[in-house]
């Protein structure tokens, strides 16, 4: 009697072939992991700077941690063995030897995903560049020229242009704005939906760079010839030439360039603040400053910058939502307005980042 068992070493042969050929795991993960991560990395992104911005309406110390470094490493180990055995032996109730032939198989797999995440949170010298120096005008612009409303960017980051202030609800500097500054955004806006704002940056042998905003040539419809004499009388624009340059600071009195004095980020987000739905039992515990209102600014004229809301549970549908001091705030994701702008902030913190900046943590990863 032979008892030969042949199909357990070609199962074993074909478990092996089989894990080897689906050890490389590495090309299948990128599409995955980037927008994972990315996704991720956004969603963090947004929850930080709306906590941020609700902290300050509590007079609480904002705090940013970057993401330095993602690095993700995967592990995928595979064993597989067989083994055949060939013996004699002899039973005692045949007599005689009798060839036996035995077979063995065994299979695993190890996988292992390691990702590595470095913080760094935003202190010293980082702090100061990005979120007390005054955001650059050349970052102002930009905005503006990348498709962002006038009438948006400006209220936002502008605190004055030509000696033409911006109202400023901030505790302890509020202020009413002029009401040519509002004129002014919007005539600016419809000059960008006319494709008749043209900005500019010109570089100097020195490398130095200055911003310019100027206007098309001499022959424009009357409509546009029309806004472009209103900003100018509102800028108190005397010179002749049809580009002005663009410089932060205070207005120097020259009728030939374009005085920017523009916010910090941290001024910014103090402004956006006020705007958040904070319960009236906590401004008047003196938890937190007064705010804005409910859904419109004093006359019911224009609609809130940014319009944060709150509530005691999580809401259903939200573009970015966090939990802060036991209640949620939120940006709606039906608010279109309010999420434009707020994309618009961050934009902001990215493009006004400037000077060098700390490095980063180094992170040395074991080879595998």
């Amino acid at each position: 009697m032979k008892a030969i068992r042949i199909p357990a070493i070609l199962a074993a042969a074909s478990i092996a072939s089989a894990i080897g050929a689906c050890s490389s795991i590495g090309p299948g993960t990128v599409t995955r992991d980037r927008a994972d991560y990315s996704a991720a990395i956004g969603d963090s992104w947004k929850q930080q700077t709306l906590r941020n911005i609700v902290k300050l309406r509590y007079g609480d110390f904002p705090v940013f941690m970057e993401i330095a470094q993602v690095i993700t490493g995967y592990t995928f180990a595979t064993t597989a063995t067989a083994g055949l055995s060939a013996a004699n032996f002899t039973p005692s109730s045949i007599g005689g030897p009798v060839p036996a032939i035995g077979g063995s198989v065994g299979a695993g797999a190890t996988y292992i995903d390691r990702p590595t995440v470095v913080y760094a949170p935003l202190t010293g010298n980082d702090f100061i560049k990005t979120l007390m120096r005054p955001i650059p005008p050349s970052a102002v612009l930009f905005l503006l020229q990348s498709g962002y409303s006038a009438t948006i960017v400006m209220p936002i980051a502008v605190d004055s242009i030509n000696g033409v202030a911006n109202e400023s609800r901030r505790v302890g500097m509020s202020r009413p704005g002029d009401p040519e500054f509002t004129r002014l955004a919007q005539v600016l806006y419809e000059l960008q939906r006319l494709n008749a704002l043209q900005i500019r940056v010109d570089r100097a042998k020195d490398n130095s760079e200055t911003a310019v905003v100027g206007f098309p040539p001499a022959n424009v419809t009357p409509e546009v010839a029309a806004k472009i004499a209103e900003v100018k009388r509102i800028l108190h624009l005397t010179g002749t030439g049809r580009s002005h340059p663009v410089r932060y600071g205070g207005w120097s009195g020259k009728g030939d360039e374009i005085a920017i004095a523009t916010r910090s980020m941290l001024q910014v987000m103090m402004e956006l603040g006020i705007f958040a739905q904070v319960p009236e039992a906590d401004i008047v515990g003196g938890k937190a400053t007064v705010g804005a209102g409910s859904s419109a600014l004093p006359g019911g004229e224009h609609p809130l910058v940014l319009n944060i809301q709150s509530g005691p549970s999580p809401p259903s549908e939200a573009f970015a939502a966090i939990e802060y001091k036991g209640r949620w705030f939120w940006i709606s994701e039906n608010d279109i307005r309010s999420k434009s702008i707020f994309t618009g902030v961050m934009l902001l913190f990215s493009i006004s980042d400037v000077g060098v900046r700390t490095p980063s943590p180094v992170v040395t990863i074991p080879a595998q």
